[in-house]
């Protein structure tokens, strides 16, 4: 009897142990479709999201403080701090390409946003039956294949038998416009003082049109009862767009300047396609940020300081950002989004 009451019972817990689940209450979860399906569907986000963004992005920030040669393998990594900043931030060609990406982003954003914002509200305003197919027309260079619309503007450039050195040889046959007109063909790109302002011209003519779509349906988000009110106030086209639209469009001016932004400071397809020497033209005048990045890592097989390059980009495009953000808030931008 003393035996049978020293042994503990079986259901009763003992000091430190915790309650047993039901065998029921833990496999509820799975036994149930609707609570289970949803992990199923956010599950190949999350995997591709691991393994094509965050995987690569910290593995770059931790190549950036080695030295590393991909031939050797992982083995090869040797740790080195901030020598690859160091050697980056002190690099002629690093600021070299700083200052030719500046230049192009400038140069072709800039117009982009002072032609499609007006352009947009011509469609708006003007165009009822061919709207779309307009707007069709002008967003069809955002779509059109990079490798496309290089080789097209190569033959348009060409020296020699280009349709722009042609078109220009024949505005010098008109009278009196011999002495504006070079007396040879243009080399543009081949010709250092004419590469930037080339691809320039072919970055704008690229995304011109996705900027008006983007202004375009801000436009037609707004009410038409504040243009007829505006109308009837006596207002013109000009004081419509200046006093009316133009501070309801703040906040689509603000993402469409962010996009350019981001756009203009990664740029290398342009560049890489169309000019020689992989992208860097003559006398590297064409040479962006972006080349040199990927210049680094798979010409000279330098991948610690390449991955440099890229976080101090990123690091310049996250300020102009923050500089963009206080511009647009100090100029009324949370207030015209309400």
């Amino acid at each position: 009897m003393s035996d049978l009451m020293s042994e503990p019972e079986a259901n009763v817990l003992q000091p430190g142990e915790a309650l047993p689940l039901p065998a029921v209450g833990r496999r509820r979860l799975f036994a149930d479709p609707q609570k289970v399906a949803p992990y199923f569907f956010l599950a190949p986000f999350f995997l591709l999201f691991a393994t094509f963004i965050a995987f690569p992005l910290l593995f770059s920030l931790f190549l950036s403080f080695q030295s590393w040669d991909a031939t050797s393998g992982l083995a090869g990594m040797k740790w080195v701090g901030l020598s690859n900043f160091t050697f980056t931030l002190t690099d002629h060609w690093f600021w070299k390409s700083l200052y030719n990406t500046a230049f192009m982003a400038i140069t072709s954003g800039l117009p982009q946003h002072l032609i499609a914002l007006p352009l947009a509200f011509f469609l708006q305003t003007c165009f009822r039956r061919w709207r779309n197919l307009v707007v069709g027309l002008y967003f069809l260079p955002f779509i059109t294949s990079s490798v496309a619309i290089a080789l097209i503007f190569s033959s348009l450039y060409s020296t020699d038998f280009g349709m722009i050195n042609l078109a220009i040889a024949e505005i010098g046959k008109l009278p009196g416009m011999h002495w504006i007109v070079p007396e040879h063909h243009i080399e543009w790109l081949y010709n250092a003082s004419n590469v930037k302002p080339a691809v320039s011209v072919v970055i704008f003519w690229r995304y011109v049109g996705w900027n008006t779509v983007l202004y375009l349906s801000a436009l037609q988000t707004i009410p038409g009862e504040l243009y007829e009110a505006a109308k009837i106030d006596g207002a013109n086209g000009w004081q419509q767009f200046r006093l009316v639209i133009l501070p309801l469009l703040k906040p689509m001016i603000f993402l469409a300047v962010t996009l350019s932004i981001i756009g203009g400071l990664q740029l290398f397809e342009e560049p890489f396609i169309l000019l020689p020497n992989d992208g860097m033209g003559t006398g590297q005048s064409g040479l962006t940020t972006a080349v040199y990045m990927y210049r680094t890592a798979f010409h000279d097989g330098d991948f610690g300081t390449a991955s440099s390059i890229a976080w101090l980009l990123f690091v310049a495009i996250t300020g102009l950002m923050w500089i963009n953000t206080r511009i647009f808030n100090r100029g009324g931008m949370k207030e015209a989004g309400k």
